[in-house]
């Protein structure tokens, strides 16, 4: 009897999980999503005009952290943050995350809690309303077609970085496919060490399970944002920004969870 009374408990159980899970799918494809869409148009929209206005480092940042944070917030995600208190904030940095998802975005833009431009790939430059967006606000589009084009793109990242404006660069290149993290390209420290500036780690734990990157459908799940110590420059030249990228490399990694450590390369890496 007492084995038929469990059995039971454990079918309402994942009954029970079957129905929370459809009923978030409905929520977000019915209520969250559309929301969601009109919130990006607006967002776009104030970061074009604002930008226009003259008002790029407030207008760059500002309606992208709150639309990031309402995204999360209205998909009924939970955040974390920890070590936030480590940076200075009229002090720039090169943030060097590791890729888990989509929602890594929206995590680092909305609760990283710094002013910052993106260094992103040229292509994201042609979705609509954000790509123009994302070029207003300052944000730096990598070009690599070309010597000249990338050492345009250098120039911008070192204009970009006044005022305690900081870099965030994803150096794996593309999101994961597996959770691990793939190896690191050595462009953001080669810049960190040009413009001698600490290179700050930090982990992405949660954003796989979110939406993974060949994932369809939004899954809840927390989010943890782990902000590690600055490693600042020790010198200049190519064995110092090997040391500093294997050391950001450990660093990062130091805080995922057991199941994804150990690198595993991205094939489009």
């Amino acid at each position: 009897m007492a084995g038929i009374l469990f059995s039971l408990f454990l079918r309402n159980i994942i009954t029970h999980s079957d129905l929370m899970k459809v009923l978030y799918y409905i929520y977000q494809i019915c209520i969250a999503l559309p929301i969601l869409l009109v919130l990006t148009l607006l967002t776009a929209l104030v970061t074009i005009l604002g930008s226009l206005l003259g008002g790029a480092h407030f207008w760059g940042y500002y309606p992208g952290k709150i639309w990031s944070q309402l995204i999360c917030i209205l998909l009924l995600i939970p955040v974390e943050v920890r070590g936030r208190e480590k940076v200075c904030k009229k002090t720039s940095y090169v943030f060097v995350p590791n890729h888990q998802g989509a929602f890594d975005i929206f995590l680092i833009y909305g609760y990283l809690g710094r002013n910052f431009k993106w260094m992103m790939k040229k292509s994201l430059r042609r979705i609509p309303f954000v790509g123009k967006a994302c070029e207003s606000a300052g944000h730096i589009f990598v070009d690599r077609s070309g010597p000249k084009k990338v050492l345009q793109t250098i120039r911008q990242a070192k204009e970009s970085l006044k005022d305690g404006v900081s870099l965030v660069v994803f150096p794996e290149g593309a999101r994961t496919f597996t959770g691990h993290m793939g190896y690191f390209k050595k462009g953001a420290f080669q810049l960190a060490d040009d413009l001698q500036l600490a290179v700050v780690p930090v982990t992405i734990d949660g954003s796989f399970e979110i939406l993974p990157r060949t994932g369809k459908w939004i899954h809840r799940h927390r989010m943890i944002l782990t902000i590690h110590d600055p490693i600042p420059p020790r010198g200049k030249g190519t064995e110092y920004i090997k040391t500093t990228l294997a050391e950001a490399y450990q660093v990062v990694e130091s805080a995922l969870p057991e199941k994804y450590k150990g690198m595993v390369k991205n094939p489009d890496q």
